[in-house]
């Protein structure tokens, strides 16, 4: 595997090449084909739940993802906005702090879900992508229109990285073993994507999480695997199999709740985790790659949606990520931005509350009354 200072290749596996370019796009949106092999590719095997059916996962009252039909439909439909070949952020890259100690909370972003949270010491980094395309594909798929906000080598010695799901744009196994080869980090991830991750990670520390369920990873802080309405698929064959989260983490200096990815689902998972654990000092909430939203709604939120996930996590400060890095979907590049700061406005909330960041932006999260 090649590494320099900022990029990651990706990894070209010959696994991959059996796939045709059809193929790349439904592993990127999901395909709606069975396939014959599915217990080969089963990556988890445990007992019935109230998302699990003994071989898919599923949400809860909520929505399964669109067909592959229904994914050519919005292919060939048109609608989709240009975007630029590179689209530079306004901030330099950043150079983080080796330790913030205490109550203090940083969050920078490296691009679309990587961001670094920095606080009671900990160096934790979420779905760290640092490869030039979101793809199984060197060649093809969705690539990068800025560089990573944070050079590979300037990243401090992680100690926790949060893989919420198994789509390319959240778990990239190049990533992870330069981050497993240099920093023997601890990987924590939802059910059955362990089996993703260690034939290519094989120095992978893993943990796998189910909803519900918590786990210390240092003194003072502990990390809750909670729901999200979403989904997961590698391949044509896998839809599913693997489980897909958020994940709240308990720390001296007030709750953090990461989603990498979600549909509102009405709200449901927000409201849950307000009644759950209470006040959050920061969430990190998706609110790009939502159009068109016959398409998208079931997985990805929009900024009205994100805003009100806000309110109803009780969540005094968001980090906004999944924008603005990997065109995936057909709105343009920039209007996130647009339509987030007239929800926020429509809802009477300072846009300062919600910092819709770019690559190398940091952003020193204000203490809040516990």
């Amino acid at each position: 595997m090649r590494r320099d200072a900022t990029y990651l290749s990706p990894m070209n596996r010959r696994t991959f090449l059996k796939w045709s370019g059809i193929g790349a796009l439904a592993t990127l949106a999901g395909s709606g084909f069975a396939s014959r092999s599915l217990a080969a590719k089963r990556y988890y095997d445990g007992p019935l739940s109230d998302h699990f059916d003994g071989t898919h996962f599923f949400n809860p009252n909520g929505e399964e993802p669109n067909s592959f039909f229904e994914l050519m439909r919005w292919q060939l439909g048109g609608g989709r906005s240009a975007w630029p070949l590179d689209w530079p952020s306004p901030f330099p890259s950043a150079v983080p702090e080796l330790r913030i100690a205490g109550d203090r909370l940083v969050v920078t972003l490296a691009g679309h879900a990587a961001l670094l949270i920095q606080t009671a010491g900990l160096n934790i980094l979420t779905d760290p992508v640092w490869s030039d395309r979101a793809s199984p594909f060197t060649f093809a798929g969705p690539k990068r229109v800025n560089p990573p906000g944070i050079r590979l080598a300037d990243l401090p010695k992680i100690d926790l990285v949060l893989v919420t799901h198994n789509h390319y744009d959240h778990l990239d196994l190049a990533t992870l073993k330069a981050l497993a080869e240099r920093d023997d980090c601890r990987i924590v991830t939802p059910l059955g994507n362990d089996r993703i991750i260690v034939p290519t990670v094989d120095r992978a520390r893993i943990t796998t999480m189910d909803w519900g369920r918590a786990l210390t990873v240092a003194d003072g802080v502990t990390l809750h695997c909670e729901p999200c309405h979403h989904w997961s698929a590698r391949g044509l064959g896998d839809r599913r199999m693997a489980l897909w989260s958020a994940f709240l983490i308990e720390t001296p200096g007030g709750k953090i709740y990461h989603v990498g990815d979600t549909g509102f689902h009405q709200g449901i998972n927000y409201r849950a985790i307000r009644e759950k654990h209470g006040p959050i000092r920061l969430a990190n909430l998706p609110f790009g790659a939502y159009e068109p939203r016959w398409f998208m709604r079931p997985q990805h939120q929009n900024p009205d949606e994100a805003v009100q996930g806000m309110v109803a996590s009780g969540a005094a400060y968001v980090a906004g990520h999944h924008w603005g890095t990997f065109r995936l979907t057909n709105e343009a590049i920039d209007e996130p931005l647009a339509a987030l700061e007239a929800a926020l406005d429509a809802a009477g909330i300072a846009r300062e509350r919600f910092r819709a960041l770019r690559p190398g932006e940091v952003f020193d999260v204000p203490a809040v009354a516990v």
